[in-house]
């Protein structure tokens, strides 16, 4: 099992010493004691397990990654909507009827007009016509027709509908992740190093496709006496480090994906806490309407992080 090592070296167990002229010599020469990594606190186990509990909580809910059922990319132009065959946006029959509406796009607008029989809402008010935002500057336009929620993503220059059904059977046939064990000394105290001026930083994704994505820096640690750095992915409006990186565990016990691992923002003096305990599956784990960003080149490293969550469904 790896241990952290901090930055200060861990002094060898002294030996039994004959003689108190010896002794005094070899303290004499010793030197201030380096320090010991600091032990686990308690509790810290508990809230592992808290923040393992709110990540299920999350993934199952209703509007939790289980329940997306389609993601349909679409250009410039009309498209309807239905669960009629030819349909652009084809819905499951089951939830939806023939025909729902068009969805028409351009460069600068994007409205749903919806069939006069078919109750389509937002907000909880019927409607006829609703323009969409995309989730590009914020959260995106959602409306909902019964179980089934949909809305507008935007993935560099392109724009899908994603579709969510509240009780999705994946919901209930959710089987939990399997993780390692909770193990303090994969929290690991290392620093920020800051890119002055912030750098952009190709990411590929589950898509085939590659985003050139802003990096305001790297995190930077120790395990076992080696130095690593993972660089941060920014994402609008979120002060935490965002982390997608990869391992020596990716492809057999972890996701061949790789994980992703949020991390407090830097203190003022640069440090940093990266706890690979709450390392956490990509949502293309569990669905395939997902557009997950996968681990940048240099995000790969060479050591085995065995502490988070492994792939799901592993083992059983």
């Amino acid at each position: 099992m790896r241990r952290i090592v901090s930055n200060l070296s861990r002094s060898s167990p002294g030996r039994r010493l004959l003689g108190t002229a010896l002794l005094v010599t070899v303290v004499g020469c010793a030197g201030p004691a380096a320090e010991a990594p600091p032990s686990e606190p308690a509790g810290y186990q508990a809230e592992i397990e808290e923040w393992r509990r709110g990540r299920v909580e999350r993934l199952t809910s209703e509007t939790g990654w289980l329940t997306l059922v389609g993601l349909f990319w679409f250009e410039d132009g009309a498209h309807r909507i239905g669960s009629e065959p030819g349909s652009e946006i084809q819905l499951p029959a089951a939830k939806a009827p023939p025909r729902v509406g068009v969805l028409r796009a351009a460069e600068d607008y994007l409205v749903l007009e919806v069939e006069p029989s078919v109750e389509v809402t937002h907000d909880g008010e019927r409607l006829q016509s609703l323009a969409l935002a995309d989730d590009s500057p914020g959260p995106p336009t959602v409306f909902e027709l019964g179980d089934l929620q949909a809305y507008v993503i935007q993935r560099d220059d392109q724009r899908a509908l994603r579709v969510k059904d509240r009780n999705h059977p994946a919901r209930d046939a959710f089987q939990g992740i399997e993780s390692y064990p909770i193990d303090w000394s994969w929290r690991i105290e290392g620093r920020f190093d800051a890119y002055q001026p912030p750098r952009t930083i190709p990411v590929p994704t589950v898509l085939g496709t590659v985003s050139d994505q802003p990096s305001s820096g790297a995190v930077v640690f120790e395990v076992d006496g080696e130095e690593h750095r993972l660089d941060v992915v920014a994402e609008p409006g979120d002060e935490e480090l965002f982390v997608i990186f990869a391992d020596g565990t990716t492809g057999s016990e972890t996701y061949g994906g790789g994980r992703y691992l949020y991390a407090d923002a830097p203190a003022a003096d640069g440090r940093v806490v990266v706890d690979f305990n709450k390392a956490y599956n990509p949502p293309c784990v569990f669905t395939p309407f997902a557009t997950c960003p996968l681990p940048p080149r240099q995000n790969r490293l060479a050591i085995r992080v065995e502490a988070g969550e492994k792939n799901y469904g592993a083992g059983k």
